[in-house]
């Protein structure tokens, strides 16, 4: 009898394990299903500018990574300088913000589903370092805005957005007193402020050197496992169906 359950025992776990490691797999090098995306990340040798660190494995294309850094781009006809001249310092990171957005395949652990005309699935909570937050504050706590969420409410009557009607334009740090409120709230929660430093594994950096490699292959790999053995410890239903099926067959 033995000799009969031992090859269907294997199955079972065979099974079990490859359905563990399709979802880390699931959870690694993807691009999200959004309006600019790619399907599939792969080589972008020209990538433009400030998006160039990703070229070696990018999510975006070279004519994305370019209208990434013009002002009211075709990506989306958003104006930073709706308040007035947007600080060129404070500029870069808003390119540098979208050019990790548009190419990065490293946000697989925060992508999240969403029914919107404009995309299928958005990130959400990425753990931003806290260095980031912080020198994006810094940089452009003297630039104006209107909003705090940079999402929706916009009049975009133009064809571009403007102002909602009777809503101040404030310093940065009106609207964000804090580099977490800035990196929190720009975007509706898409990055999360991390408390992790750059260089440890536990948060994505949105500038690197991509001569040293890209740091937020690690971060998306820890993310993923944690995910997944959370996953796991959820899917003890398929497990227990298991135990039944070679508790019926050793009976």
């Amino acid at each position: 009898m033995a000799w009969k359950i031992t090859p269907l025992l294997c199955l079972l776990v065979c099974v079990a394990a490859v359905g563990a490691a399709r979802l880390r797999t699931q959870l690694l090098n993807i691009c999200m299903n959004a309006r600019y995306h790619k399907e599939k990340p792969g080589p972008e040798d020209n990538l433009h500018g400030q998006c160039s660190p990703w070229k070696k494995n990018a999510c975006c294309f070279v004519n994305t990574s370019i209208e990434a850094h013009k002002d009211i781009s075709s990506l989306y006809r958003f104006d930073w300088d709706h308040c007035g001249k947007m600080e060129p310092a404070c500029k870069r990171h808003f390119i540098q913000d979208t050019c990790l957005y548009e190419c990065s395949p490293n946000l697989g652990p925060w992508i999240q589903e969403v029914n919107q005309s404009w995309r299928k699935e958005r990130i959400l909570n990425v753990p931003l370092c806290k260095e980031d937050c912080q020198s994006w504050w810094e940089d452009c706590r003297t630039s104006y805005t209107c909003k705090s969420n940079w999402h929706r409410g916009w009049d975009w009557t133009s064809g571009y957005n403007q102002c909602p009607v009777k809503v101040a334009c404030h310093r940065f740090d009106f609207y964000f007193p804090t580099p977490a409120a800035l990196c929190n709230e720009i975007w509706s929660h898409s990055y999360k402020a991390s408390n992790y430093s750059r260089g440890s594994g536990r948060c994505i950096q949105m500038w690197f050197d991509p001569v040293l490699g890209n740091p937020n292959e690690e971060v998306a790999r820890f993310y993923a496992e944690s995910m997944n053995g959370a996953g796991l410890h959820g899917a003890w239903p398929l497990r227990f169906s298991l135990l039944l099926v070679l508790l019926w067959l050793l009976s």
